[in-house]
């Protein structure tokens, strides 16, 4: 039987970025998505040719202190 209390666990708040071989400007470039499979998509995109290349990296977003109080004054 599934503990549905461990399911409850909540995710931080994450966000994908994506770098990438930009091959027409031989430049590394950067986009940052809130969604994986968005990130994904992108990211299987930018593979062109066999130069090509691409990686997404799972960033955790962290609120500095000044924020969340700042936040919490606006609320």
């Amino acid at each position: 039987m599934e503990n549905k209390q461990e399911s409850r666990v909540e995710t931080p708040n994450v966000e994908f970025h994506v770098s990438y071989l930009d091959t027409l400007s031989g430049r590394i470039e950067h986009e940052e998505f809130s969604d994986r499979p968005a990130a994904e998509r992108f990211a299987a995109a930018q593979l062109k040719d066999e130069d090509s290349w691409a990686v997404v990296d799972v960033v955790v977003l962290q609120v500095a202190q000044g924020q969340e109080r700042a936040e919490q004054l606006v609320a």
